[in-house]
């Protein structure tokens, strides 16, 4: 007789949403149903629904239901899956501070199941103020090796495991439309003859319009390279929303420093990965340099793409772009960590390049041949599919989770938690 399939609760973005952390969570629910020991009632949140009524994800069924939420779910939400479902895990992801409300009912979900938190986190000095959250938690898988040295520090008395991001390599690769060339696609997408794209060099920036992705700054920035080396001879495009309330207004930028013909396209409708990966393909180098990077789902995604990488030397950017022997780009190390923070982040590093250095990374990819550019692409796939591999991603979860139901248990089995109780006392 078969054994019952385990049941875990997801909280995270909607896994079928295009987010870094809805398509990580999407990998890590499609890889443990491969192995047909799981089943996944998951909380979808961080987006708009056009209705709240669960869904059951093909071809799946029963083994996997999403039930649209606001936010990333509620306590009353919780409980009524706790009492109603009685799941033998609960799983959840990304920045601690959406949890506001999870770490305080801690007590109530631990007593019953074990808590296992994918945690990402941006950046130094260790984050000391995250203890109490991280504290509460049975396991911490990590994205990073930045993130695993955090949560080891800052609380060592929690298990802690490395789990870095995968990407589907057979989707992300160097032509993923079988129907059409990446050199076709390249000229009809971007208005180019075939001798136009042979001496363009195509730069790609696929992030969100906000503050610490330095939308802005790189534009003003390419700009300045493109009066360097000629407003003919590269192209940057910018998959993003051109004027998304937490960013700038790339359109507005564009036209005041006179990028209206061409040397800057926006992209700003959601693409299917395939048309993703074509993108990536058709471009000579991929940019990344944001101030903070838990991890970089863009660059990563380049790089299966064979598409080289320009980074900032932070986060979980600075292990893709080299394995340190070889680089996969170019990495430029920070000139300046200043410290910014908020209410519910008191201190935390904002890491900014120098504007000659990426401009002379600009160049330095500007100025490789062709061939060049390919062997270091190819170098860096080879990266991704040795150490990042969907392989590796699905024996390190199944293998955790594993762990987490033999060591904690769950409900009547329930091991290594002491739950708080009250008991009255008479003089």
């Amino acid at each position: 007789m078969a054994e019952e399939k385990k049941l875990i609760l997801v909280l995270s973005d909607h896994p079928l949403s295009p987010s870094g952390v809805g398509t990580q969570t999407r990998y890590f629910i499609e890889a443990m149903l491969a192995t047909d020991k799981y089943r996944f009632i998951c909380l979808g949140g961080a987006m708009k629904h056009e209705n709240y009524q669960p869904v059951k994800v093909d071809p799946h069924g029963d083994d996997w239901i999403i039930y649209p939420i606001d936010g990333y779910g509620s306590a009353e939400v919780v409980r009524s899956v706790l009492i109603n479902q009685k799941p033998d895990v609960l799983w959840f992801m990304t920045d601690p501070r959406f949890y506001g409300w999870l770490w305080e009912m801690e007590n109530e979900v631990r007593a019953a199941v074990p808590m296992v938190y994918y945690h990402v986190w941006d950046n130094y000095p260790y984050p000391h103020f995250n203890k109490k959250w991280y504290d509460s938690n049975d396991l911490i898988a990590t994205i990073s090796k930045v993130t695993s040295d955090i949560v080891r520090t800052v609380s060592p008395e929690v298990e802690e495991t490395y789990i870095p991001h995968m990407t589907d390599t057979d989707v992300f690769c160097k032509n993923p439309m079988k129907n059409q060339s990446v050199q076709t696609f390249r000229e009809s997408s971007f208005n180019m003859s075939a001798e136009q794209s042979k001496e363009t060099t195509l730069f790609f920036w696929n992030n969100r319009n906000a503050r610490r992705k330095m939308s802005g700054t790189v534009v003003w920035w390419f700009k300045e390279f493109l009066d360097k080396v000629g407003h003919d001879s590269a192209k940057m495009i910018m998959h993003t929303d051109p004027r998304d309330p937490h960013g700038q207004d790339l359109v507005h930028l564009m036209e005041h420093l006179g990028l209206t013909s061409g040397q800057v396209m926006l992209s700003a409708q959601k693409l299917p990965p395939e048309q993703l990966a074509m993108l990536y393909s058709a471009s000579d180098c991929t940019i990344n340099i944001a101030d903070a990077e838990g991890f970089g789902l863009a660059t990563f995604e380049s790089l299966a793409c064979e598409t080289p990488v320009i980074v900032t030397m932070t986060g979980g950017l600075q292990e893709q772009v080299t394995d340190g022997k070889n680089w996969f780009g170019v990495g430029i190390e920070p000139s300046s960590k200043s410290i910014i923070g908020s209410q519910e982040v008191p201190y935390i590093y904002e890491d900014r390049i120098n504007k000659d250095d990426f401009i002379n990374a600009l160049i330095k990819v500007h100025e490789m041949s062709p061939d060049a550019r390919a062997k270091i692409g190819e170098m860096g796939r080879d990266h991704i599919l040795t150490n990042y591999s969907s392989e590796q991603f699905a024996e390190r979860w199944d293998k955790v989770l594993t762990h987490v139901i033999n060591k904690f248990g769950s409900w009547d089995t329930r091991k290594e938690y002491q739950s708080w109780g009250f008991q009255e006392v008479t003089q």
